[in-house]
């Protein structure tokens, strides 16, 4: 006997993974990710091992989910509309990050995952002035860093960077503006952080059904 899944509606998995606002569990100064939520479309720069430049627009979509412990994306490069069999490997994604806030260690946790080439990350995330800086490793052992920079309500740049092999410098493998594909009323722009240890800044919201 087969049993239907509905694939929308409060009872399905897509009524019932995002969340609409942030959960009470996570600080409103500590809520590094809310201002990602919504859909992006994105011009990308990648930069190969061999050195080889390529440029496309791809698109990202972002949620809260998990009763709004979590945020979550689904980032494709390139946009549906491009894609075929023909696609270089390198920063083809149709993945998803997950990112969850440690209240314990006051980082965000991120997870990152992509199917179509096998790709894995795992990184914690901080605000250090206006920039979300993220850090981590490759399965492979590899440190990385991942830094969305010049934020605001409708725009952002995030830029991918991997340790050298010489240990002291770091290369750029991608890099990618996103826009906002909707506009968003007004918000307020991200504050650097002050010197005391528990202040981490304020960064934009954009929350449609949120009240304020």
């Amino acid at each position: 006997m087969t049993t239907r899944t509905p694939i929308a509606g409060p009872d399905s998995f897509s009524g019932i993974l995002p969340s609409k606002i942030r959960s009470s569990e996570i600080p409103p100064q500590e809520d590094l990710y809310g201002w990602l939520v919504g859909s992006w479309e994105l011009e990308v720069v990648s930069f190969d091992d061999q050195g080889v430049r390529r440029r496309s627009l791809g698109e990202a979509h972002v949620s809260r989910v998990l009763e709004g412990r979590a945020v979550q994306d689904v980032f494709i490069n390139p946009r549906r509309p491009d894609r075929d069999p023909s696609m270089a490997k390198f920063a083809n994604w149709f993945g998803t990050t997950l990112r969850l806030y440690d209240p314990n260690a006051r980082v965000w946790r991120i997870w990152w995952f992509n199917p179509v080439d096998g790709l894995r990350a795992e990184l914690t995330g901080r605000l250090e002035g206006r920039d979300i800086v993220q850090e981590g490793t490759f399965p492979d052992g590899t440190p990385i860093r991942w830094t969305f920079s010049e934020i605001s309500p409708n725009s952002f740049l995030w830029r991918g960077e991997r340790l050298n092999p010489d240990d002291k410098s770091w290369g750029l493998q991608v890099e990618f503006r996103g826009r906002r594909r909707r506009p968003s009323s007004p918000a307020v722009a991200p504050r650097a952080k002050a010197r005391r240890p528990a202040a981490r800044g304020r960064l934009p919201t954009h929350e449609p059904g949120r009240r304020r």
